[in-house]
């Protein structure tokens, strides 16, 4: 650190960043500054000022409050506490919850036309429940950290530091009734809690082998491992569901077409596809994951046209070029699902489907200027945006999620 480091500043607040943080400005440099609010004047303390473009900063006190601030959610992570003593994963959990939505969209609409020149209307939607319980009581499993006294909780943000905590209000009842928050974890890096839905909770000490478990979505029954990857909001699985169902053109659909699901995990959005256009629907879950891919065969069994391969994305898609043969492509007509991790799918990817031409994408992404990215690259080969959703599928914290679809011209 710089001899900057630890000072504080008053800043006035022009706009949030992706990331969650504000941005302000001093001498003409722009600061970061966490636990703020545009249109907020604060005292900031500087807490990274390595680089020449810009600098990091805590708000210690608010001098001008916004009318959309509130008293924080969650008391472990409210700007009382010391920073670098304030828990993460709560990071917009002082701001009111119709605002918080206002600002991903933003950062939403800016990303699409700043990386791919698109103007956009779109509407942060709310799950259902989530504005009874003030954006509460969301979170399905956690995963909390082992300090070196054995206790459990998050880490503060950008930072390897636990803060010990007794509550997680972003977790369910459920969960939250399930975490052993005055027991001690010595010797262990995490302790995972979930409760999948309709059954009983389960916690995952340290890296526990893992257990198969069961989640439900509306009538169907998902195998998975209780170390693996789910949607965490109570309600996400269900909203993607149906969010992808509708999002896929159905007079583009064609089911026996080389339909995909890329990032597939255990089959949820192939199964979505396949429950709205019927039991002949061919489509192949892609999902780099050995033992998701496995799950994955299990929960498509019922088509006869679907099932599970394990690879890298970027390598399957390559060795589908490979093999194919003439002029016509694996892909003709199909319609992919993808829904890459949050660094999004990337150059190599999106060139692999560009050129294997499939009929229309379907992106679910949770990373806003991941999307903007790799819209772009699409529209590099001859993709259009045609329709795009978002989601608050991660209340009091600065994530949102979308559901683009694009097409073909």
């Amino acid at each position: 650190m710089g001899e900057n480091a630890g000072r504080d500043v008053e800043l006035t607040l022009e706009r949030m960043a992706h990331g969650g943080v504000a941005v302000g400005r001093l001498d003409g440099r722009v600061v970061f500054v966490s636990d703020a609010i545009p249109g907020e004047t604060v005292r900031a303390r500087i807490s990274d000022d390595r680089k020449k473009s810009f600098w990091r900063a805590d708000t210690v006190e608010v001098l001008e409050p916004s009318e959309h601030r509130r008293p924080h959610v969650w008391s472990a992570a409210g700007i009382e506490n010391a920073p670098g003593r304030r828990a993460g994963g709560a990071e917009f959990g002082h701001i009111a919850l119709g605002h918080q939505r206002e600002l991903k969209r933003g950062i939403l609409v800016e990303a699409l036309q700043r990386m791919a020149g698109l103007e956009v209307d779109v509407e942060v939607e709310t799950l259902p429940g989530d504005d009874d319980r003030g954006g509460l009581g969301w979170r399905t499993r956690i995963r909390l950290h082992v300090d070196e006294e054995g206790r459990l909780g998050p880490m503060a943000a950008r930072s390897h530091t636990v803060i010990p905590v007794t509550d997680a209000p972003l977790a369910t009842d459920a969960v939250q009734a399930a975490t052993p928050f005055e027991e001690r974890f010595s010797g262990f890096d995490t302790v995972d809690v979930l409760v999948p839905n309709g059954a009983e909770a389960r916690l995952v000490i340290g890296e526990q082998k893992p257990t198969v478990i069961h989640e439900r979505v509306g009538d169907r029954s998902f195998a998975l491992d209780d170390t693996g990857f789910w949607q965490v909001h109570r309600e996400a699985p269900t909203t993607l569901t149906r969010a992808v169902q509708e999002a896929v053109d159905a007079e583009l659909f064609d089911p026996r077409a080389g339909n995909l699901d890329l990032y597939g995990g255990v089959g949820l959005l192939a199964a979505a596809v396949a429950d709205r256009f019927g039991p002949a629907t061919r489509i192949t879950s892609v999902e780099a994951d050995p033992r998701a891919t496995d799950h994955a065969s299990e929960n498509l069994a019922e088509w006869l046209g679907a099932g599970a391969e394990s690879g890298r994305v970027d390598r399957w898609l390559r060795a589908l070029q490979e093999r194919t043969a003439g002029d016509r492509s694996p892909l003709d007509g199909a319609t992919v699902v993808l829904d890459p991790p949050r660094s999004g799918a990337g150059v190599d990817v999106m060139a692999a489907l560009g050129r294997l031409a499939p009929a229309q994408l379907v992106y679910v992404a949770c990373d806003p200027v991941a999307l903007a990215r790799d819209v772009a690259l699409a529209e590099a080969h001859g993709y259009r945006l045609a329709r795009i959703r978002a989601f608050d599928l991660f209340p009091h914290t600065h994530h949102v999620e979308a559901v683009a679809t694009l097409i073909r011209d």
